[in-house]
């Protein structure tokens, strides 16, 4: 039996731009849509050309695609000609291969929104969409709010349709514009769209995310015959976001009942690099990746209760739908006070740690870990400090180093123009191979930005680490988290650091006190000593 092909479609560029707090520069967008199109997709909405002067700069510059380029804007205002809307011409201007224009499909907004008679609006779809074709474009017409159109006149719906398809569109894209329509209702509808002879081989489905079920919504559309697939990375957009394309492409070509059926344009290979490509975003955005993201969060694969681990030594497929190799993400034995044998033995291993089941260690190991969670700690979420642990009691981790002592001040004062402000200054003294070094460094970045007490305190210790320097050189701060464990103004402060090198590795380690700059001096030094036992040879 012959497949089914289905075309994705990113909107992460113009859609998911929308995101409250997201702004891409132009290199931005230009570094994204370059590794968008390494993943293989069909279609790469660049953004709305003559919009904002971004989104003029990127298609001026915009890096050859394997994928189709796409310019989005809107059909022509009433009251003048296709040829003759200057903001159809910035769209077309940008000389992408396909433009995709937006248009009212729901009678209610044609009226209320637009203020225009509903045969008016149509004769704008099918003269914007006529002229994108006569410039040898290909044309897509979003049709936005359709599924809310069509419930409340369905005739007029699929009219808006019909005059894109009629002036030549490749494709019309059913729009849930509010995200409130269910799965069930997208496949009855989009099955009733197709039954009046518009073929799904020209129909699309557009999906937000308000109630949680976009990426259902997308696949409900898929079942009831849409082909082509609009989305963002990791679910950006305006609101609650888009479906998203991390969760739908995976599962597309993973899950067998839609590999059996349908194909899409990109290899099964290109998935290894999805979880890279997932976290690349979130830092172009300076955003903490979610964690319990679906394929690439760092918990997605995450194993926590020990009967979970014991049954994921024998079989992975125990408790993981996929191989979470597939998507280029790992799998994880997390530590904690729920912690047994079996998830202690699985982290040990993973590692690089053999230890005889017999070896009395390990029933200290779980002894230590259960009292220092009892203290304010969470291994669970700190897999390096866990291992600095475990290396300890196991007599397998080096002194790279001793801190005899570190202090910091706070000092407020006055600065050149007369304002009031904050200072902070770190004094380390570390001794390395029988030779003490002091180190001292600010709070005050090269802006003249003050990074506070714990920045200065980092740089400190990092400034000079006498024979280790050029390891850590490249290891750099991305998250830093504080939690209160126990409340009150003598309350524990839990802190946990989240690492990362120029190789790509990505640790997370943790301190706990009742003062903020021991707990957090506690896990930069775990930091640290982490990289150090994977980077330095040992004897």
């Amino acid at each position: 039996m012959s497949k089914t092909r289905l075309y994705l479609y990113d909107t992460t560029l113009r859609d998911g731009q929308q995101t409250q707090g997201v702004q891409f520069s132009t290199d931005e967008k230009i570094r994204i849509a370059k590794a968008l199109d390494g993943l293989g997709l069909d279609y790469i909405e660049g953004g709305w050309p003559g919009a904002n002067p971004t989104d003029s700069a990127f298609f001026d510059d915009a890096p050859k695609t394997r994928a189709m380029m796409t310019a989005f804007g809107m059909t022509k205002r009433s009251g003048r000609s296709a040829e003759n809307d200057d903001v159809l011409a910035a769209v077309m201007n940008a000389r992408t291969p396909a433009v995709c224009l937006v248009g009212k499909s729901h009678d209610f907004h044609v009226t209320r929104a637009l203020d225009i008679p509903l045969e008016e609006n149509i004769d704008n779809i099918s003269a914007s969409i006529a002229y994108i074709v006569a410039q040898g474009r290909e044309a897509l017409f979003d049709a936005e709010h359709f599924f809310d159109g069509y419930k409340a006149n369905p005739e007029y719906a699929l009219a808006c349709l019909r005059a894109a398809l009629d002036a030549g569109a490749r494709w019309v894209v059913l729009c849930d514009t509010n995200g409130g329509t269910l799965p069930s209702e997208i496949g009855r509808i989009v099955s009733a769209v197709i039954a009046t002879g518009i073929e799904g081989a020209n129909v699309g489905i557009h999906t937000h995310n308000d109630t949680e079920n976009a990426v259902a919504g997308s696949l409900a559309a898929i079942e009831a015959g849409a082909c082509q697939i609009q989305g963002t990375l990791n679910g950006l957009g305006e609101r609650c976001g888009n479906a998203n394309l991390t969760t739908l492409i995976p599962t597309l070509i993973l899950k067998q009942d839609y590999a059996d059926r349908f194909e899409t344009g990109i290899e099964r290979k290109a998935l290894l690099g999805l979880t890279k490509l997932s976290r690349m975003l979130d830092d172009i955005l300076n955003r903490v990746p979610m964690r319990q993201a679906p394929y690439v969060g760092a918990s997605a694969f995450a194993h926590k209760a020990g009967l979970h681990a014991s049954a994921i030594l024998k079989d992975p497929t125990t408790y993981e739908h996929i191989d979470p190799e597939l998507v280029g993400n790992t799998r994880i034995i997390p530590m904690s006070n729920q912690a047994g044998q079996s998830n202690l033995r699985s982290r040990l291993a993973s590692a690089g740690l053999e230890v005889d089941v017999k070896n009395p260690a390990l029933a200290r190991i779980l002894e230590v870990i259960k009292e220092r969670e009892d203290e304010g700690y969470s291994f669970d979420v700190a897999q390096a400090s866990f291992e600095l642990l475990a290396r300890r009691e196991l007599g397998l981790l080096p002194e790279f180093f001793e801190v005899k002592r570190y202090k910091v001040t706070v000092e407020r004062r006055k600065n050149k123009r007369n304002k009031m402000v904050s200072l902070s200054e770190a004094v380390v003294v570390v001794k390395i191979n029988g030779e003490k070094k002091m180190s001292v460094s600010d709070s005050m970045d090269e802006g003249g930005t003050d990074r506070g007490p714990v920045n200065a305190l980092m740089q400190a210790l990092l400034k000079d680490l006498g024979p280790y320097q050029d390891l850590i050189d490249d290891m750099h701060l991305v998250d830093y988290k504080v939690r209160i464990t126990n409340g009150g103004t003598e309350a524990v402060t839990r802190v946990v650091i989240d690492s990362e090198d120029t190789q790509g590795r990505r640790w997370s380690t943790v301190g706990a006190s009742s003062n903020i700059v021991d707990a957090s001096f506690e896990a930069l030094l775990d930091a640290i000593q982490w990289k150090l036992v994977r980077d330095v040879k040992l004897p």
